[in-house]
């Protein structure tokens, strides 16, 4: 694999991923201060789509797999993702509880919903009926833009998969011998151990926090990015790994505002699927592995 990701890069696709890697570092912590740089982050995340396109193929090295077999590792790559998550917040809840506890507020004022209150009538004032529209509207607008940052978040990990391609082009070049010798996989390790860290520190660059909060953030976000880089390099796939994040982040966002076991509850739906799907592939490889031997006993 990593014989494939360290392949040759031309200089319109070396531009491509410092553009996704460093330029977003820059213009994510311009967004802090710049409307307009939220908005060109956004736009390279968008971009960043037709990236992944490119590096795909470097990742997955010609691995194909079936539609069943695809399905059983999204939902075990996302059941992972929960699980591992959960113990992290629950590490960072009591490692970290000032960063906890100001994010739990944080969320509360972020989803806070205001109540209509009806407009006190002077007396023989006519009652005017009142359309709530507007405010269902606004809700939706809201969560709707909530939701579209949830789907571009995802796409983050095309940033990560550009910078361990960067990194891994720099070992191999400073570290020639180490890397004709094999055991390549330190390599792998370390890029995936920086580009958490790093992933840690993007989400603090465009707020200003204790150092408190932002060490307990840096913590907490790096953890998760370091799942997402192990289901990453587990599936050899990135847009299972970029759908994994989304629909998370869909999933978090949905219990900010109504259901707040949301994540859970797709957690219990999903396991007895992913058991049915590895029995139902099991199976499968059984029979062909029966079918195999029939073929060769009449063969001889």
């Amino acid at each position: 694999m990593t014989n494939n990701l360290t392949k040759p890069v031309s200089k319109r696709l070396l531009f491509a991923l410092l553009t996704i890697t460093i330029g977003v570092e820059i213009v994510l912590y311009l967004s802090g201060f710049s409307l307009l740089a939220g908005t060109i982050y956004d736009a390279i995340m968008v971009s960043s789509f037709f990236i992944g396109l490119k590096l795909q193929p470097r990742l997955s090295d010609g691995l194909q797999k079936t539609k069943t077999m695809l399905i059983r590792q999204f939902i075990g790559a996302f059941l992972l993702f929960i699980l591992g998550s959960t113990m992290i917040n629950i590490y960072s809840s009591y490692a970290f509880q000032d960063f906890s506890e100001d994010y739990e507020q944080y969320v509360d004022a972020y989803t806070e919903v205001v109540p209509y209150e009806e407009p006190e009538l002077e007396p023989g004032q006519p009652i005017e009926t009142v359309d709530n529209m507007w405010e269902v509207v606004g809700e939706i607008d809201s969560i709707g833009y909530d939701i579209f940052t949830d789907i571009l978040a995802g796409l983050e990990e095309v940033w990560r998969l550009a910078y361990i391609i960067l990194i891994l082009l720099v070992f191999k070049r400073v570290f020639p011998r180490r890397w004709e010798k094999g055991g390549r996989d330190i390599f792998v390790m370390l890029a995936l151990f920086i580009t958490s860290v790093l992933f840690g520190i993007d989400h603090t660059l465009n707020s200003v926090q204790s150092w408190k909060y932002e060490v307990g953030a840096i913590v907490t976000f790096a953890n998760m990015g370091l799942l997402f880089g192990f289901i990453l390099l587990w599936t050899r796939n990135l847009w299972m790994t970029v759908l994994v994040h989304s629909v998370y982040d869909i999933l978090a966002t949905l219990s900010w505002y109504y259901y707040e076991f949301i994540v859970e509850m797709a957690a219990m739906v999903l396991l007895p699927i992913y058991l049915v799907l590895m029995a139902v592939e099991k199976n499968q490889q059984l029979k062909k592995s029966i079918e195999t031997v029939v073929s060769e006993e009449i063969a001889n």
